[in-house]
């Protein structure tokens, strides 16, 4: 989690994937006073305490604190250690010029793999992947009837990745408790770009295997969201440029390919991408949503809807069997449809499908719904229904686990989503180029590189046809097996639903296991 380029709050919506975390929702939040816990950044000035870079006038980070804890896996129990604890981030002359918290849960053992993760944004802390969906100790939240106001409570987590992993959450400068010690400026230039943040957090990344002693560890990233654009830079400039080789990588709902939505209105490109996953949506609603029922969709939309929307005006009879096909594959009315040209702008479909019902649909799973404040507005003027409700429980969960379990005594602000990153965040000059072309090359270093990119159906932030076309153009080199795209039921989260993370896991599992 997350990414967010929508504009929301009455701003027109395009259908491009969400690629700027808050860069745009933090103004939108502002004009709609978009409801967000206490401990987000919504829309106050940036004042000295609000920024979201300088630690020069708060306490000093505490020392890593650690806890003995288990948790139960398949009847099984598992002894484990959890640190807090962090790291400096140094400028060319040895200056500390950030501060990066982590936390980690490790297994006594020799020769343990290790992972490192990130969630996205870039704003996000990495909370999401940590207590929703690999670590050891979960809180409820991202699936649909959730309420913020519901107690946040820790449990097992069935689906951990523990048991064959060390795990370390990296959260990135600005996010969490990790901060800067240098003004807004500075820190835009230092941490709030595409390349610097991905030679930083590399660098953190080394530093923690030096200082813990892993560097002959197994090593994987994972990261998602906007961690996945990451994962594939992070490995290639670890390999190229640090000389560490990661093992691995798991893409979790990644934002991996931005030229997939450009020149929406000339290339099929950006309706084939968000076609199959609302066709996927109406599937789950009628009980039927799997691989069987997915394998025509998305035939159909790389193959004749593809065709049909090249052609234009040009070929009437395709034209009209399109709007009656698309029609049908989502349920929708078929005036919406025609009106739409058969191409399905993602903000005027999560309105229309349940329009009804006076609710909203979510970008990051369209079958989790809210109620629309405002139905007859001419745009979404409330925020997205997943991002609004995941904050509390998360924040509260992870502030009670690191000063209360953990014992790391810090009053300073959690950061789990900072909307002044998104503000100060700026794009170099390959940004939209993705990181399809470090996936390639990084897969090309390593011939026992292995990828596995994960992606729930009904996400519209990042939908699975991007990936899936992504990988299909890639050359097999030599294991086609060795980068695989696999689809669950859910959301851009879709590891907060039991049954998707079960098979999540097996799948992650393999990934490891290979040799």
């Amino acid at each position: 989690m997350l990414l967010a380029n929508a504009k929301l709050a009455g701003f027109p919506l395009g259908n491009l994937p969400m690629h700027k975390l808050l860069l745009t929702v933090a103004f939108a939040a502002a004009a709609m006073a978009c409801a967000v816990a206490p401990h987000a950044h919504a829309a106050k000035p940036a004042a000295k305490t609000d920024s979201a870079t300088s630690g020069s006038d708060l306490p000093p980070l505490p020392a890593a604190a650690h806890a003995s804890q288990s948790v139960v896996v398949n009847g099984h129990s598992l002894n484990y250690t959890v640190t807090v604890g962090w790291l400096p981030v140094r400028d060319d002359k040895g200056k500390t010029i950030a501060q990066v918290v982590y936390t980690t849960y490790t297994v006594p053992g020799k020769r343990r793999p290790v992972t490192f993760a990130f969630n996205g944004g870039p704003g996000a802390a990495s909370v999401f992947l940590n207590m929703g969906a690999i670590g050891p100790k979960i809180v409820k939240f991202g699936v649909n009837g959730d309420s913020p106001s519901e107690p946040a409570t820790l449990h097992d987590n069935p689906g951990t990745w523990l048991p064959f992993t060390d795990l370390v959450f990296i959260d990135p400068v600005g996010t969490g408790y990790s901060r800067s010690l240098v003004d807004d400026k500075q820190s835009t230039k230092d941490f709030y770009s595409t390349d610097a943040d991905i030679h930083y957090l590399s660098q953190v990344v080394y530093d923690w295997l030096v200082k813990n002693g892993r560097m002959d560890s197994r090593k994987y990233i994972t990261g998602e969201s906007y961690g996945g654009f990451r994962g594939p830079r992070i490995t290639y400039y670890l390999q190229t440029r640090l000389g560490v080789a990661m093992n691995g990588m798991v893409l979790v709902s990644p934002y991996l390919d931005p030229l997939a939505w450009s020149d929406e209105f000339v290339s099929p490109m950006a309706w084939m991408t968000t076609l199959p996953s609302i066709a996927a949506a109406h599937l789950e609603r009628e009980g039927k949503l799997d691989a069987a029922h997915m394998a025509p969709i998305i035939a159909y939309t790389r193959g004749e809807y593809a065709q049909t929307l090249m052609k234009g005006r040009t070929d009437p009879a395709a034209y009209d069997a399109m709007i009656k096909k698309v029609t049908e594959l989502t349920g929708l009315d078929p005036v919406f449809v025609k009106n739409s040209g058969g191409r399905l702008e993602t903000q005027a479909y999560l309105r229309e499908v349940y329009r009804s019902e006076g609710k909203l649909g979510s970008r990051y799973d369209s079958n989790f719904t809210a109620w629309d404040p405002f139905p007859y507005a001419p745009h979404q003027r409330s925020g997205d229904p997943i991002l609004n409700g995941i904050i509390a429980p998360t924040t509260t969960a992870m502030v009670h686990f690191v000063t209360q379990t953990v014992g790391w005594k810090y009053d300073g602000q959690y950061q789990t989503l900072n909307y002044q990153v998104g503000r100060l965040w700026h794009d170099d000059d390959d940004a939209e180029q993705g990181s399809v072309q470090q996936l390639r090359e990084a897969v090309a270093n390593d011939s026992n590189l292995r990828v596995l990119i994960a992606h729930g159906w009904d996400d519209l932030s990042c939908p699975f046809m991007v990936s899936v076309l992504a990988v299909d153009q890639m050359p097999a080199m030599g294991d086609p097996t060795r980068v695989e795209v696999k689809e669950y039921p859910g959301g851009h989260m879709f590891y907060a639903r039991p049954a998707s993370n079960a098979e999540f896991v097996k799948d992650v599992r393999t990934v490891f296991e290979a040799r």
